[in-house]
C-alpha cells in the first residue's frame, strides 16, 4: 500500500486497516513458525505498511495539534 492510498482514507479505515495488517501479521508468523508459509516476503510488506500507516496517522496527529 502506497502513502498516497493511506492518506486518501478516512481516520477509522486507517485503524481498521492498521488491525486487518496486525491480524495477517499475526498468522504470517504462525505460519513461518510452522514452516507453512510460501511467500516469506509478505511479511517484511506486511511490516512496513504498518509502520507506514503508523507514521501517517502520527503526521496527522502533529498536524493537528499545531
Amino acid at each position: 500500500m502506497k502513502a498516497a492510498d493511506i492518506r486518501a482514507l478516512s481516520a477509522d479505515e486507517k485503524i481498521e486497516e492498521l488491525e486487518k495488517l496486525k491480524k495477517e501479521q499475526f498468522n504470517l508468523r504462525f505460519q513461518g513458525a510452522t514452516n507453512q508459509l510460501e511467500k516469506t516476503n509478505r511479511i517484511r510488506q506486511v511490516r512496513r505498511d504498518i509502520a507506514r500507516i503508523k507514521t501517517i496517522v502520527g503526521q496527522e496527529a502533529n498536524k493537528a495539534k499545531a
